[in-house]
């Protein structure tokens, strides 16, 4: 142990990253952890992190190019558990991750999102007496049918600290017993990953790669298996994406696996020139469509809020968000396979909630972490 830590005053954290989403809320925490370690004050512990890449996100364009464009160092290990079913992949990490805790014995193990491994990783440290902070806690959909709202009330429910992206997630966690003391409001550190990369989002070029024009294209993502794996449904959506194409420029970065659903029902997308089916892009040039987008249409959690951090209108193709402030402040909307075009016409048509930006989505939030963890540190010294 004492080779381990050399010094007095540390905090030990183990740092978990499984999925693309993950990486953008670790790097913001990596960076305020060296900021602390650089100006250490009388009675403030150094804190060593070290850094698990679950491998459950695995190839170049959903890891490793992320882990560049955010500056993340490498990991200090990679569980390489790759694809499977969600039984497999969390009793994979949870094998896999076991060994990593007895052997590094750190402080807190710092789960973040709601992915398999955050579950996984939450459970074994919880069974071996190791404090559990969940960042993105309280967040929920109410619809149990989703893995990661599984993934979320589990974790929710084992954790020491649970750390809030907004106030609609301080009432859920109260709502489910959850001791007030264990519950802080820190912001979205999602916003934190996008205000660092403003400057390398405004030099992007995939606006000259595509031949964009700020305002004048929509932007799609579309992975969720309600929307990309039943054939009927991924036909009606790319019907609507190609009519639509006809008055606007449509970019779809396609997932492998939705390419291949595209390929088995016999998309024509040759018959619509403006819609542009791509490869999956990295982090900057997501929050360049993002803001500079006449709209996103989407399924993913995190484009809700990157839309509503820049104001853009947004469409969410879902029947739930776990995110509504997006939708009560911001300016999100959900829609269906029956509204949407109706929808699109909305936003054409000018007719969209113009939203604000929520409370302590401001940048700051991965340093009301590191404080709130060196405050629960001092405590248990005191």
């Amino acid at each position: 142990m004492d080779k381990i830590r050399p010094k007095k005053n540390v905090l030990k954290l183990i740092l978990v990253a499984g999925a693309r989403p993950n990486f953008m809320k670790i790097a913001p925490l990596l960076k305020a952890i060296d900021q602390q370690n650089d100006n250490l004050s009388s009675g403030n512990p150094f804190i060593e992190t070290f850094l698990v890449h679950t491998g459950q996100h695995y190839d170049e364009n959903m890891s490793e190019v992320f882990f560049r464009e955010l500056g993340i160092r490498p990991p200090d290990i990679n569980l390489e558990v790759g694809s499977g079913s969600h039984s497999y992949q969390t009793a994979t990490i949870m094998l896999r991750f076991e060994p990593v805790c007895l052997e590094q014995k750190p402080d807190w193990v710092v789960v973040v999102g709601d992915v398999n491994s955050t579950l996984a990783c939450s459970l074994v440290a919880a069974k071996l007496g190791i404090k559990v902070a969940h960042v993105e806690s309280g967040l929920r959909s109410f619809d149990r049918s989703m893995p990661e709202e599984i993934n979320r009330l589990v974790t929710d429910a084992l954790a020491d600290l649970l750390f809030t992206p907004s106030t609609d997630a301080n009432a859920n966690l109260k709502k489910e017993g959850i001791p007030a003391g264990k519950i802080k409001f820190v912001g979205n550190i999602m916003i934190d990953a996008l205000i660092s990369r403003l400057d390398e989002v405004e030099s992007s070029k995939i606006a000259e790669k595509l031949n964009f024009v700020p305002k004048k294209f929509v932007y799609v993502t579309l992975h969720r298996p309600s929307n990309v794996d039943r054939p009927e449904n991924l036909r009606q959506i790319m019907k609507k994406l190609g009519k639509l194409s006809k008055k606007f420029p449509v970019v779809f970065p396609v997932h492998p696996r939705t390419r291949k659903m595209l390929e088995e029902i016999s998309f024509g997308s040759k018959l619509y020139p403006q819609l542009k089916l791509i490869e999956p892009i990295g982090y900057t040039d997501s929050l360049w469509m993002a803001k500079n987008a006449l709209f996103v249409l989407t399924d993913s959690g995190g484009l809700q809020e990157e839309t509503t951090f820049f104001r853009t209108p947004c469409l969410t193709l879902r029947e739930n968000t776990e995110r509504p402030v997006t939708i009560t402040v911001g300016t999100n909307r959900l829609t269906s396979l029956k509204t949407l075009e109706a929808d699109i016409k909305k936003i054409l048509d000018g007719r969209y909630k113009r939203g604000t930006i929520p409370k302590y989505w401001d940048g700051q939030t991965a340093k009301r972490i590191v404080k709130c963890l060196v405050k629960e540190w001092k405590k248990e010294r005191a």
